[in-house]
């Protein structure tokens, strides 16, 4: 019986140790992972000891000093307190307990979202007001792929010296030798260097091009004759071509990592720069585990206004990235203008398709073939030769001809193997692919190259096998007029679900087929085996449509240097030009409308919004007082703080909303058959003089919209009025899922302030 009573006993023993020995064998097994720990606004504390202070907190969880020191990648102290270190998951839950950490998360990748521009949106050279001297005092920081300082967008002749307020540096590398006046500063940020190929992580070299890009349509100088191969000549420029340029590269080869960009966040607030511009996005997360909503409200609390792209995951509804209120979310849209590729078979018939293609014809004919009748069929295995899939064609049956491909997995010549570098590898002429659905978006290919509609591509395929001797051509692509403004297909759309009471997008700008300055190291399709180099390119994305927002607050800066980041906002929003889009997207797709960097200037009256504002507001959003208090600064390290922050002492913000927003929205449940909604709004006259002000409404039919007061009255500028939108009425089945309406102040002298109403039901169609 003893011995019984042993045995088991020796067993259980055996089988704890051997789970314990089992769990710490698979948690050292498991990779530790990058992990960010947020602890809010840095304190006065030098940089040394809040990393010194970092390490102490993770010693606390860790218990080993050398691994302590061993596994914390980077720590942020400048505006931002928090540090990079990699943990395991029980580490970082730990951690998250600890006092005075606001958030701990998994560090992940985010992906880029991504001329004739300026004068589409009446910014015509030598035509419109500019205040030359402030806005070359402007610094707008660019957080993307790099910079290519050599282009003639970023030639400083002429440009004075950097503005006092300069603190940045140019960290010079590989194939990145210089700044200048035009490109003040560039710094890299690349805490994980695993993966890239040599000599590509130590410098803010743009290898990519979309840096470059983005940049040049802020603030690139006059460049005539600009083009991508005699595509969309004209003369390419900026929106603020006196402005400067800091460059933050995070975006590399593998995407760009929130760890980088909050690095990039910290350091160009102390460099001085007055906007930041950021065409990155990925899935909607809290605020407080958001990179770029936590460096947007530190930017914000140093008077620096964040512009950031809405993301290119349209056109379906939920789709927006980007979500802070203290963050201005853009749009893409179309300009007046768009690219034709015609394909003309020896039938005589053309299609009309879109590509950018920079190659002439030099025969009036080719052969024309199909991937079905260019099948390889020695090469068995998978893949399907109709859609032109890698290793499925024949390169006897390919060369010199035009290679009609039906719609398949691998439309678009850039980023992987597409069609046109299938067919390019056979030394075929050309190729012809059929598109599933419609596109507004064109893409340079390796070869002579169009993608055409669904039933084009049925006639050319009906017309390869009604003939013995099949012939087409391929015209180089042309430019064309269209109707404009619309909002591109892959535009994201609204409504969100971080704070469902905030419309986002706020806003649109120019972001399809935009014409601006490429980087000397990067091809111009993408492919490696792309030897072309261009000084220009085109390229589409919501990445377009920010910096065009981006440099129209600058704009704006210019003339007000001393607004604050949410007046600049309420500016561009209140007086966009409004979208004629209605039915299933409506405000959903574009927010205020189309920016107007003319009127913007003079708004008439603005919708501001201070940091206690903010903070009100996410109390109503359910954010507990202790993060928010470390978000200011409220922390046992910080000796300035006299009190902690604490919700229940300060007013929540009022309404449906909580916010003194630019726009107003709501969202309501499917079950609702009633609208009942109060909007509490101040604005603050920014005109000359007295002023009065009448409210116009416009709302459909059985919904009743109500501004109280209805008159405004200003004797003096600066001075504020308080008003409230009401709005009921009853669900009607024929409003389907959105309703759309408008509040106007109009003072009869020119000033017309615009705000849109839009309530959303999410019925079962919308989800």
């Amino acid at each position: 019986m003893v011995s019984n009573q042993r045995l088991r006993l020796f067993i259980l023993c055996f089988c704890l140790v051997n789970t314990a020995f089992i769990a710490a064998t698979e948690d050292e097994n498991n990779e530790r992972k990058p992990y960010i720990v947020y602890m809010g606004e840095a304190t006065e504390n030098s940089h040394v000891e809040a990393a010194e202070n970092h390490h102490n907190l993770l010693l606390t969880v860790i218990g080993d000093e050398s691994k302590a020191r061993e596994v914390k990648m980077y720590s942020y102290g400048k505006n931002i307190n928090g540090f990079v270190a990699r943990l395991f998951p029980h580490e970082a839950e730990k951690l998250s307990r600890e006092e005075g950490v606001v958030s701990v998360f998994k560090n992940t990748q985010r992906q880029l979202h991504t001329t004739r521009s300026w004068d589409f949106l009446g910014l015509v050279e030598s035509k419109y007001k500019r205040s030359v001297a402030i806005e070359s005092n402007i610094i707008v920081g660019v957080l993307d792929t790099g910079i290519d300082v050599d282009s003639p967008s970023f030639n400083d002749k002429g440009v004075g010296p950097p503005p006092a307020k300069w603190k940045g540096k140019c960290v010079t590398g590989n194939n990145f030798t210089r700044c200048n006046n035009k490109v003040l500063g560039a710094k890299y940020f690349r805490l994980q260097q695993e993966g890239l190929p040599d000599g590509e992580g130590d410098s803010a070299a743009d290898y990519d091009g979309h840096g470059t890009h983005t940049s040049s349509t802020i603030a690139g100088v006059s460049v005539s004759s600009a083009s991508l191969f005699g595509i969309a000549n004209g003369t390419a420029r900026g929106g603020v071509p006196s402005a400067r340029i800091a460059a933050y590269k995070v975006c590399w080869d593998s995407g760009c990592t929130d760890m980088d960009m909050l690095a990039a966040f910290d350091e160009a607030i102390s460099d001085g720069v007055d906007i930041i511009s950021i065409s990155i996005g990925g899935a909607s997360l809290p605020f407080f585990e958001d990179p770029i909503a936590i460096g947007a409200f530190h930017a914000m609390k140093r008077g620096i206004l964040t512009m950031c792209s809405a993301g290119n995951n349209g056109p379906g509804l939920f789709t927006v990235s980007n979500l802070a209120p203290w963050v201005m979310t853009v749009a893409a849209n179309s300009l007046d203008r768009k690219f034709e590729t015609v394909v003309k078979l020896g039938n005589g018939l053309t299609a009309s398709g879109i590509s950018l293609n920079g190659f002439n014809p030099r025969k009036k004919m080719y052969p024309l073939t199909s991937g079905s009748l260019a099948s390889n069929l020695s090469a068995g295995g998978y893949g399907e030769p109709s859609t032109c899939e890698p290793g499925t064609l024949g390169e006897d049956k390919v060369m010199g001809k035009v290679v009609y491909c039906e719609a398949g997995r691998e439309e678009g010549g850039n980023g992987g193997q597409g069609q046109d570098h299938v067919v390019r590898s056979l030394k075929g002429a050309g190729v012809i692919v059929q598109l599933l659905e419609p596109t507004d978006m064109a893409t340079s290919t390796l070869i002579a190259g169009s993608y055409v509609f669904f039933e084009d591509g049925t006639k050319i395929t009906e017309y390869i096998n009604s003939t013995k001797n099949p012939q087409a051509v391929i015209f180089k692509t042309k430019t064309t007029k269209m109707l404009a403004p619309s909002i591109s297909s892959f535009s994201a759309r609204g409504p969100q679900r971080i704070s469902p009471n905030i419309l986002k997008p706020d806003i649109s700008a120019p972001g399809l087929n935009i014409l601006a300055a490429y980087s000397k190291l990067a091809s111009v399709t993408g492919y490696p085996d792309d030897n072309r180099r261009t000084l220009f390119s085109i390229m589409s994305g919501t990445s377009m449509a920010c910096p065009h927002a981006a440099a129209a607050a600058a704009y704006v800066k210019s003339f007000h240097p001393d607004w604050s980041p949410a007046a600049i906002k309420s500016a561009l929003m209140t007086t966009a030009t409004p979208m004629r889009i209605k039915g299933n997207e409506a405000e959903l797709s574009y927010g205020s409308g189309q920016i107007n960097p003319r009127r913007a200037i003079h708004p008439g009256l603005v919708y501001d919004i201070t940091e206690d504002a903010y903070l009100r507001f996410l109390c109503k959003e359910g954010y507990n007082s202790t993060s928010i208090g470390l978000l200011i600064g409220n922390n046992k390290n910080n000796t300035t703080t006299k009190k902690e922050y604490k919700c229940e002492n300060f007013k929540r913000g009022l309404g449906s909303d909580g916010l003194n927003y630019p726009s107003m929205h709501k969202q309501v449940t499917s079950t609702d058959t009633k609208v009942s909604e109060v909007f509490y709004r101040t604005v603050r006259n920014v005109g000359y003089g007295p002023s009065t002000y009448v409210a116009r409404v416009w709302a459909p039919k059985g919904l009743r919209v109500e501004v109280v007061p209805k008159v405004m009255s200003f004797e003096r500028p600066g001075e504020k009025k308080n008003f409230k939108v009401v709005i009921d009425g009853v669900w009607d089945e024929t409003m389907k899922g959105i309703v759309s309406a408008s509040v106007e102040w109009d003072d009869s002298r020119g000033h017309v302030v615009r705000s849109p109403i839009l309530l959303f039901r999410s019925d079962n169609d919308y989800r």
